[in-house]
């Protein structure tokens, strides 16, 4: 096996690839990658534009012999999710990242990978450079922020694109083509800090939930993975009831997308308790390895006594936090009645932060099913008015509305059974893409989404499978070298 990415073929693509990991690129931070593709563009005589949104466009004219067939869009976006682990130092948006070659997988040390969508950016490049691959009159798209707001869909101008053949190279699961995929929408409370002194003859503890898998809040929500957020409030309440326990500082999760990994407390209890809290403490993680020893074979849970902080949550405060994070729903919520193992409804209590002045939690609602994305919207922020929170809602994206009769759908198909001999899955997809908000701006933009098998997105176990990145691309090779004329 290869010992680093240039090694690997196509060798313009690892190449790419390789370069983009140098470019700092965490979401609403853009400028670098986009200035970037912008000096790519210019160094090879093509085309480009930045929109006032801050998506770039790269055009390029046919292969010779191919001016006669339909333009294709290929799109990805620019943006990575920045997640690391803890102790790990990395400023996203100075520092490159780190990937590695273990097996047939690409890593990082560390962090996320950005395969995510970087290896779809690789692959337009490699197609854009190149003088000898086939392809019809071609349009790439680079949009920002799709991983925290999909800004840059959601700022596209109707009079940008020419063509009206989109493939989107976002999907993280190769053998399945995607036609469809859910809207989503975020709810956030927002809880006024109240704090007051200590009571007398307390004593604190540091406690941490880690090492959970985490993952992409639509791909992994029904996976029955631990979320620290709902881990760490558990063992907040019960210690309340038994201990008297009091909160004085809590942070867990982290990106709105992402299913929380991490949360980290200090909590204050009367000295006469601690030899029944440590007890209390240690009981709570053998439980929890019990009841998650399949799917978060790593976890730690740690306890350990610390200095006296100078406030705590004042308790009717902190009663209405413990007890909506409680009864606040996390996972999935319904699944398709149509599609056989298709989530079509869930929620994703993504993070629970305390600052000096406010408690910010944030929710995540998807559905394909616009009207049940509402209901399970409105669900949890009725459950957060109750507890007496400022309750806001995001005007959210539309789903993606799938097109069994598409003509590049057809296409792609057929190209991946001559190429692979066997059919591939056509599927929806619960995580969000643009190609909802592309289709209501551009209306009968015809679209399917492939890519190679990426693993752990949206966490520091993001990997992408090489052998499944090179059949990703034959297949792109494959169906622009027979698209339709026009």
């Amino acid at each position: 096996m290869a010992n680093k990415l240039t090694d690997l073929t196509p060798k313009s693509m690892w190449r790419y690839f390789a370069e983009i990991c140098e470019v700092p690129r965490p979401s609403k931070k853009e400028e670098q990658i986009a200035n970037y593709l912008l000096d790519f563009a210019s160094h090879h005589n093509l085309e480009a534009i930045l929109d006032e949104t801050g998506n770039v466009l790269i055009r390029k004219p046919a292969y010779p012999g191919f001016e006669g067939r339909k333009t294709v869009i290929l799109q990805s976006h620019m943006d990575m999710v920045g997640e690391k682990n803890a102790g790990k130092i990395h400023d996203f948006e100075k520092d490159p990242i780190q990937p590695r070659i273990d097996g047939d997988w690409v890593k990082a040390t560390g962090t996320t990978l950005g395969a995510d969508c970087g290896i779809g950016i690789a692959a337009t490049l490699a197609i854009l450079e190149s003088d000898e691959i086939p392809h019809p009159p071609l349009e790439a798209l680079f949009t920002m922020d799709e991983e925290t707001g999909l800004t840059g869909a959601f700022g596209l101008k109707p009079d940008l694109l020419q063509g009206r053949i989109l493939i989107n190279l976002d999907s993280e699961d190769e053998g399945q083509l995607f036609i469809g995929c859910a809207g989503g929408k975020d709810t956030i409370a927002t809880f006024l800090t109240e704090t007051e002194t200590l009571p007398a003859r307390q004593m604190a503890y540091d406690v941490s939930i880690t090492c959970l898998v985490g993952g992409h809040s639509g791909d992994d929500i029904n996976k029955g993975r631990g979320n620290a957020v709902k881990i760490m409030d558990r063992f907040l309440w019960n210690a309340a009831q038994q201990f008297d326990a009091r909160i004085a500082s809590l942070d867990a999760g982290n990106l709105r997308n992402a299913l929380a990994r991490e949360g980290f407390a200090r909590v204050v209890i009367p000295a006469g308790s601690a030899e029944v809290f440590e007890s209390y403490a240690h009981n709570f993680h053998e439980e929890l390895v019990g009841e998650l020893h399949v799917t978060e074979p790593e976890l730690k849970f740690i306890s350990s006594p610390t200095e006296l902080p100078s406030s705590v949550l004042t308790t009717g405060l902190q009663e209405r936090l413990l007890n909506a994070l409680y009864a606040c729903p996390h996972g999935a919520i319904a699944m398709s009645r149509e599609i056989e193992n298709f989530v079509e409804t869930s929620t994703n209590l993504a993070s629970v932060k305390i600052k000096e002045d406010q408690i910010i939690v944030t929710t995540s609602q998807r559905s394909s099913v616009e009207s049940s994305k509402k209901d399970v919207g409105d669900m949890v922020a009725s459950l957060f008015h109750l507890a007496g929170a400022h309750v806001k809602q995001t005007g959210g994206y539309p789903g993606w509305k799938p097109n069994p009769d598409s003509e590049i759908l057809r296409l792609t198909v057929a190209s991946y059974k001559k190429l692979f001999n066997q059919e591939p899955e056509v599927l929806a997809i619960h995580a969000g893409l643009e190609c909802g908000l592309i289709g209501a701006i551009y209306p009968g933009m015809d679209m399917v989404s492939f890519g190679p098998t990426i693993k752990g997105a949206h966490s520091p176990d993001e990997r992408l499978d090489i052998p499944t990145t090179i059949k990703f691309w034959d297949l792109l090779l494959d169906v622009l070298k027979n698209t339709p004329k026009k």
